[in-house]
């Protein structure tokens, strides 16, 4: 049961990163195909993470509050699926923010449901949750390889097509998971406010919301800086998919990772390799090799930080405020972090040029670093929690 559980949730996993594997690379390719200016893609692209600032926390209260996960699972995939159907039809600039808007209302509402849904599972079948995880990295690689030559291949609005076909595919397979049993915790009369407030975790969220912010600037405009330097749609694909490769392989690696560094430890690694990252972006554009080694790094930026980031926001958040804990860490982070990277990158890239874009979007991991530092104090149980990654 177990195992057939696993797999069910490692096929989400790699359906819902498929999905995210041709739309973040391509996305603001096929937004600069219909001739909208930088400062307009970031503007459409932040839409998603203006919606994770919100939308995720009132699915999560409804997911918390009637214990039924994979109901509120099916019904965002099935809304998703319905506003990608209006992008078909969507042109100019008004239209297709209306579009994208209540697009990014409801898929940015399917991950966070899915990680409590997982983590609730895993608390009670000892499962790994990077090995499931890892599924959605193999996903993402798949995606960005078949994308980057299908669109050399056939012009830039077959990635629409594709799309449509992976938010069906997931829309079917959120069928295909079963509601866990989430048991009581000593701490369940807290109020969700009671949590949030803590010193540990406003630092936490903060630290984390500085590390997206940078990868906002690089999931809404790397593409497009690459394109600009005359990289073609294939290599971009490549480029992206080395990252996840070497995101993979910390996924596999982090139990022994884990056992060997503390989780502020692995925060604050990951956070000073992110400033190495992004500055190796901004000042070798035309070298591939050391672009090659900055998208490693993702391994660390990305892999080791969001495993880590996870593992603690577990800690935190327990019994009846799991979904809304997982909520709560995407908005800030990825809702706040990345609208400020995505609006802010746009404008830069517009007035300022790519290469010193991607220098300023350093200098938060390195202010990231310093939070984390400063503020995070975990006690001995959490410094070395390994519930999901044992």
């Amino acid at each position: 049961m177990h195992l057939n559980l696993h797999a069910r949730l490692s096929r989400f996993y790699f359906s819902y990163y498929f999905f995210v594997g041709a739309f973040v690379p391509y996305w603001g390719l096929y937004l600069q195909s219909e001739h909208f200016s930088a400062a307009d893609i970031g503007i459409l692209m932040s839409l998603f993470q203006i919606s994770r600032i919100f939308a995720p926390n009132f699915w999560g209260w409804l997911a918390d509050h009637t214990g039924k996960r994979a109901q509120w699972i099916r019904l965002t995939a099935f809304l998703g699926l319905c506003g990608f159907v209006a992008v078909f039809w969507a042109h100019g600039f008004m239209w297709l923010f209306f579009v994208m808007a209540a697009l990014s209302l409801f898929t940015s509402s399917t991950l966070p449901l899915a990680e409590s849904l997982t983590l609730a599972h895993l608390a009670t079948t000892n499962g790994h949750y990077s090995r499931i995880r890892m599924w959605g990295s193999l996903g993402f690689i798949v995606a960005s390889l078949v994308l980057g030559f299908m669109i050399d291949a056939s012009g830039i609005r077959s990635l629409l097509w594709f799309l449509l076909l992976v938010q069906m595919t997931l829309f079917l397979l959120s069928y295909t998971l079963p509601d866990p049993k989430v048991a009581a915790h000593e701490h369940d009369h807290f109020s969700i406010w009671q949590v949030i407030k803590q010193p540990n975790v406003i630092a936490l969220l903060v630290g984390c919301s500085l590390m997206v912010t940078a990868h906002g600037v690089l999931y809404n405009f790397y593409s497009i800086y690459l394109s600009a330097h005359g990289y073609s749609k294939g290599v971009i694909g490549l480029l992206w998919s080395v990252g996840v490769v070497c995101e993979i392989v910390v996924f596999m690696l982090m139990p022994r990772i884990m056992r060997r560094f503390s989780l502020k430890a692995i925060l604050q690694i990951s956070l000073a390799l992110a400033v190495i990252r992004f500055s190796l972006i901004g000042i070798a554009v035309d070298n591939i090799l050391l672009l090659i080694l900055a998208q490693s790094l993702h391994a660390a930026t990305f892999g080791s930080f969001h495993a880590a980031s996870v593992e603690v926001i577990a800690t935190f958040f327990k019994g009846r405020h799991q979904a809304k804990g997982q909520a709560i860490y995407n908005s800030v982070a990825y809702g706040v972090g990345g609208t400020i990277g995505g609006v802010a990158g746009g404008y830069a890239l517009q007035y300022l040029g790519g290469q010193q874009t991607f220098m300023l979007a350093a200098i938060f991991p390195l202010l990231g670093f310093i939070v984390i530092g400063i503020g995070l104090k975990l006690n001995a149980m959490q410094q070395n929690a390994q519930g999901m990654f044992r």
